[in-house]
């Protein structure tokens, strides 16, 4: 008797996670374009926006490595 597939996300989560991280790092490319020698403010909000979405979907969103299988 095959298995039913089990997934982490259903896919219309996972569309909606992609969607909302993607636009973090774009809003952080985005921010990129204002900034100057005289106001570094940009940069950090960019690399702020830009390390949120990377590290949110790859710490609290993924199943943990010591999980038992």
């Amino acid at each position: 008797m095959p298995t039913q597939d089990t997934r982490e996300n259903p896919l219309g989560q996972s569309i909606i996670l992609f969607v909302i991280f993607f636009a973090l790092f774009l809003g952080g490319i985005f921010a990129f374009s204002f900034l100057t020698l005289s106001n570094v403010w940009p940069a950090a909000i960019a690399l702020a926006l830009i390390f949120l979405s990377f590290v949110i979907p790859m710490t609290w969103l993924s199943r943990a490595n010591s999980s038992d299988e």
